[in-house]
């Protein structure tokens, strides 16, 4: 159980944004494998009481795509899609991106204002070079006043806009440790916001320079864990439910934020939940199994999308992470890799050997690792805490050409 103002998580579990991968369908796919993982360990169902002002998350939070605010302030249509709430999801949740306090606070009452988010994260750790040498993503905290102008922001927009509507939508913020290992920020960041009034941080404890190579620091969860005022939830490297359980133990995080280690497998929530609440359940399905989910998460797709062109394409990313581990010959792959219909989908999923227990090779890491790289920042972006006058002209650039998500 972990706790993020007014918002009770019956199991301290989230869904990390990832672009093109949580939308909608794929969200509410790891929502119910958790909600399957709670019953298999016997947890009781609790219902949401409009008159006690707590917000129920039985199974955690699974929050939307990352935003960005310029994109949803200027309504943008394709961003206005992504955050328009699951209807099933108890508690809706919507990671923002943006360098401009003002713009963030407007995006902020949008969301709050229009039922879209019961829960809003900012987004402080993106390393992506075309993020960062702009100064946005995990650039962003090592210019401390712009760092907290944001959060400030987004904190007072979010009161505000809970006050007209009678709602009280929490803020948090993710992190990471810093530039690299000799320009910190995640010790300074976490201050800043607990005096902003974010309620909760995740850590990815990984530098910028790191990007999602190595091993994830969780050494330093712990570290912040003692030394933040408010929760600290962990983030990198959860690939198996016993990495979540050893993440805990290790550290004391309030809850574990996943990532990676559920693309093509929305059925590791059911493990991740179910041991979470001491049960040895786990999930392993057979290929028949995998097919009916891949299949399923293609129909939710038509229903989102309202496009089965688009949908069916949508899906191909997909499909090399639902295979992995079985035999599935590289043509099969390749053709499924191409569908255009459900109806082809269909077809070319019955023709598979389905009849394949769950392979050992389909667990491990997963999603993208790679090498180090080099920071890319602004020029002289290091050489001082705060915004000179040409940077902080400059940062706005940060939000343009940066996808709805």
């Amino acid at each position: 159980m972990a706790r993020i103002g007014n918002i009770e998580l019956g199991t301290p579990l989230l869904l990390a944004p990832m672009a093109g991968v949580t939308n909608p369908p794929f969200r509410q796919l790891c929502r119910e494998f958790a909600d399957a993982g709670r019953k298999a360990a016997g947890v009781a169902q609790v219902q949401n009481s409009p008159t006690s002002g707590i917000r129920y998350a039985p199974s955690g939070l699974y929050t939307c795509e990352m935003i960005t605010t310029r994109a949803l302030v200027e309504e943008n249509a394709e961003t206005l899609h992504m955050v328009q709430p699951d209807p099933h999801d108890p508690v809706p949740s919507v990671q923002l991106y943006g360098v401009n306090p003002a713009i963030t606070a407007a995006a902020v009452k949008m969301l709050i204002r229009r039922g879209y988010a019961a829960h809003i994260d900012l987004n402080f750790g993106c390393p992506v070079p075309k993020v960062t040498k702009k100064g946005g993503g995990s650039a962003l905290p090592w210019k401390q006043d712009l760092f907290a102008e944001i959060t400030e922001a987004a904190v007072k927009a979010a009161a505000a806009a809970g006050a007209e509507t009678g709602q009280e939508v929490p803020v948090t913020a993710k992190i990471r440790l810093g530039i690299d290992a000799e320009h910190e920020t995640f010790r300074r960041a976490a201050q800043i916001a607990a005096a902003a009034g974010i309620l909760a941080l995740t850590l990815h404890a990984r530098t910028m320079e790191e990007h999602y190579s190595g091993h994830a620091h969780w050494e330093m969860i712990k570290e912040l864990q003692a030394e933040s005022t408010i929760p600290v939830f962990g983030n990198g490297d959860i690939f198996s439910a016993g990495d979540a359980l050893e993440m805990q133990k290790m550290t004391g995080c309030a809850g574990v934020v996943v990532g990676r280690g559920c693309q093509g497998r929305p059925w590791f929530f059911f493990d991740l939940a179910a041991a979470l609440h001491g049960s040895a359940a786990r999930m392993r399905p057979s290929l028949r199994e995998v097919a009916g989910i891949i299949y399923r998460h293609a129909e939710l797709s038509v229903e989102y999308f309202q496009n089965e062109g688009r949908a069916v394409r949508e899906m191909r990313k997909h499909m090399a992470w639902y295979l992995r581990g079985f035999s599935v010959g590289g043509s099969a792959r390749a053709q499924l890799g191409l569908v255009s219909s459900l109806a082809d989908l269909k077809q070319k999923l019955q023709d598979l050997d389905l009849d394949q227990s769950y392979p050992e090779a389909a667990e491990g890491k997963r999603g993208r690792a790679g090498r180090a790289r080099t920071p890319h920042l602004p020029e002289r972006w290091l050489e001082s805490h705060y915004l000179s006058p040409e940077q902080r002209k400059k940062i706005q650039e940060a939000e343009l050409n940066i996808s709805g998500g």
